[in-house]
């Protein structure tokens, strides 16, 4: 065995006793990346100097300020009641529906993900207004939580998301692509999971009931109060914008931020609390992304010496494995390692590893971002984390155990299946808007 190669497996097994050891996932993959770019140029001097150079480019590249930007547009979202106001117009429209207050939140998770960009922020407020209205209607818990806790996780995909910023900051991809692929992705997931929910109710009644009938006017009214006003401006003309190319993905951030300002100075519901709580939730989870992408640049990079992405393309293309087994392996590691490790660290970590690896294969950066998002989806509501699962069961007012919100995410386990499925037999399903808004 090659001695870089040697060194990356020693400092990979290195990271991961001291992850498991309590270590914070930052400091595990700095310490990792430091001493094992020690041993591979045999000068810490020099190992010191490639490290910070490298952070200092991540830190200075213009791409970067892509997140903050969202992620403060997802914040005002949610401080104004945007996601509130929908949920309940929503309410009105298919609420007469077997088990469709369930169904409308995987709606209301879509179209506020399409804002937001947070699954964990998506995932609190909804159970601060759907889950006492569905409890209000007899839902069982188990289909009211796991619904939230598997529909937060539409968030993550639905664009502008965290985790395709994140990944396409990593991998050095297009993030205007990774966000037009993941609309058709995310809708596919939205619509599996509204399957899920009416074959469950059609197997157990009992887990839900209809709501109150309408009239067409009261629906109507739910309409025009539901925001929907709103997230067309919004949306259309931020996430819009720069898919027909008058912004880049950084200035749509910002155009958003600012389109969600006006919106709700004119409509009236702004406070300067909402102004400062939302900029405070940006600055904390924006210090933490950077936390991890300043890790992340460190031990990639060291990585990058070590020649194991590269040696696994070689092997792949070596053993001349099946697609489909190569797939299989890769998907099978995601799952283990989302049970235990959260998902923005778990792709920096990853995705320059496996990236290679696919590419040799044929397939497609973009199509793998979208699909690593959906695994990690999936590992959000897998015990033993789960984190989506901890999320929604420490936001519910009523009193609930967590082991009956990770049995109500079962059902949705098989959506996530299917889904990660498709995509591995129709890749198109990522990969067909962008080669077409892109060429």
């Amino acid at each position: 065995m090659d001695f870089p190669i040697m060194i990356g497996l020693i400092m990979l097994v290195a990271f991961l006793i001291t992850l498991f050891a309590g270590f914070p996932v930052a400091v595990s993959m700095i310490i990792c990346g430091v001493v094992g770019c020690m041993f591979l140029l045999r000068d810490p001097m020099s190992a010191f100097t490639f490290l910070t150079s490298g952070v200092v480019s991540t830190f200075t590249s213009y791409s970067i300020c892509v997140a903050p930007m969202f992620i403060l547009m997802g914040e005002l979202a949610s401080e104004t009641g945007l996601g509130a106001n929908l949920f309940a117009a929503l309410q009105t429209l298919v609420g007469r529906t077997k088990g469709g207050l369930a169904s409308a939140v995987q709606v209301v998770c879509a179209i506020f993900g399409a804002i937001c960009g947070s699954g964990s922020a998506t995932s609190a407020m909804m159970c601060r207004i759907a889950y006492p209205e569905m409890r209000k209607y007899n839902y069982s818990q188990k289909l009211a939580a796991g619904c939230i806790a598997s529909g937060s996780c539409l968030a993550t995909l639905i664009p502008p998301s965290v985790l395709l910023i994140t990944y396409g900051i990593a991998v050095e991809e297009s993030i205007g692509k990774l966000f037009v692929g993941g609309i058709i992705t995310g809708v596919v997931l939205m619509l599996l999971f509204v399957i899920t929910i009416q074959i469950w109710c059609k197997l157990n009644p009992s887990i839900a009931s209809q709501g109150e009938r309408s009239t067409m006017k009261e629906k109507w009214i739910a309409i025009r109060k539901g925001n929907f006003i709103e997230i067309v401006l919004i949306f259309g003309f931020s996430m819009g914008g720069m898919f027909i190319g008058w912004f880049t993905p950084t200035e749509a951030g910002a155009v958003g931020t600012a389109g969600m300002l006006i919106v709700s100075i004119l409509f009236k519901r702004l406070k300067f609390k909402m102004i400062v709580d939302a900029a405070a939730h940006t600055l904390t989870l924006c210090g933490m992304m950077y936390c991890l992408l300043a890790a992340s640049t460190v031990f990639g990079k060291f990585f990058t010496l070590t020649m194991i992405p590269k040696a696994l393309g070689n092997l792949v293309s070596d053993l001349a494995l099946p697609n489909v087994v190569v797939i299989l392996i890769i998907t099978i590691i995601y799952l283990i390692l989302g049970c235990f490790v959260d998902a923005l660290p778990l792709m920096l970590l990853t995705a320059p590893i496996f990236l290679p690896v696919m590419q040799v294969m044929g397939y497609n950066p973009v199509w793998f971002g979208c699909y690593v998002v959906v695994l990690m989806g999936l590992a959000a509501v897998t015990p033993p984390v789960g984190i989506s699962c901890y999320i929604t069961a420490g936001s519910i007012e009523e009193k609930i155990e967590l082991m009956t919100v990770f049995k109500g995410s079962i059902p949705f386990i098989f959506a996530f299946v299917a889904d990660a499925l498709l995509m591995a037999f129709f890749p198109g399903i990522a990969t067909w808007l962008p080669e077409i808004m892109y060429t």
